[in-house]
């Protein structure tokens, strides 16, 4: 039996690391060509099969550039993965402006840019894949900024999957819970040094914070994006999948 994805070019941005990463080498694994991109080169070179390009999905210049580049390595983008994006919490007294920009140029803006620049290739067939989180369908507190971008991006999926029924075109994101990432150890560092935690005790408070009291695994998300690239989720469209041990 084939690989299921042969023939077919994915995207995956801030694919070096995390979900991302996990997402790309999935992809490979069936058979995709794979184009990983990010802000850092070392990162991407991690990533075993797959053709680095370093971008900034907030500068839409870097975008085209980057996207272009892809293109002339491994033929028309056919799966899009709006991964990369920063996680930042502050209420909203202590948000300024440039926070809430910042925010919203990777998560936001960043997701636009780079669905914008594939579109032209992916007819008759393409996914778009969009990495959300379960805060882009519930308030997150102490962290505004964020949620607000990742509703955003859902409703960017929303507004495209509507423009582009019956165009062979799937749009759809992915809204994880707190997944076994990097930032995971980042929120510890911050608890520890605001509250005086031992490590594993602020660590127990991440975990908690999933109903099924464990953090999301990288391969569950990356399976979700396989699923929705197969023949199978053809006519799932417009969706917003929780990947949040029992969040609604």
């Amino acid at each position: 039996m084939g690989k299921t994805l042969e023939g077919r070019h994915a995207l995956v941005t801030g694919g070096g690391t995390g979900i991302g990463r996990a997402i790309a080498e999935t992809l490979l694994a069936e058979g995709a060509a794979v184009t990983v991109t990010g802000r850092r080169a070392a990162p991407l070179a991690e990533v075993q099969g797959a053709y680095p390009v370093e971008m900034d999905v907030s500068d839409e210049a870097s975008v085209v550039a980057g996207i272009a580049a892809a293109r002339d390595r491994n033929g028309p983008v056919t799966i899009c993965v709006p991964n990369a994006g920063i996680a930042e919490g502050a209420t909203i007294p202590k948000t300024d402006a440039e926070m809430w920009r910042r925010i919203m140029s990777i998560n936001l803006d960043g997701a636009f840019h780079t669905i914008r620049a594939c579109l032209p290739d992916m007819e008759p067939w393409g996914r778009v894949i969009a990495v959300s989180s379960i805060a882009g369908l519930k308030g997150l507190k102490g962290a505004a900024a964020y949620t607000a971008s990742k509703h955003g991006m859902i409703g960017l999926i929303r507004g495209l999957a509507a423009d582009h029924l019956g165009r062979g075109v799937t749009f759809n994101a992915l809204c994880p819970g707190y997944v076994d990432t990097a930032i995971i150890d980042q929120n510890v560092d911050r608890i520890s040094a605001r509250t005086g935690m031992s490590d594993a005790d602020a660590r127990d408070v991440m975990v908690g914070l999933n109903p099924h009291r464990r953090l999301i695994e990288v391969d569950e998300v990356a399976a979700a994006a396989l699923w929705l690239c197969s023949d199978a989720a053809r006519s799932v469209n417009g969706q917003a999948i929780q990947i949040a041990g029992g969040e609604y």
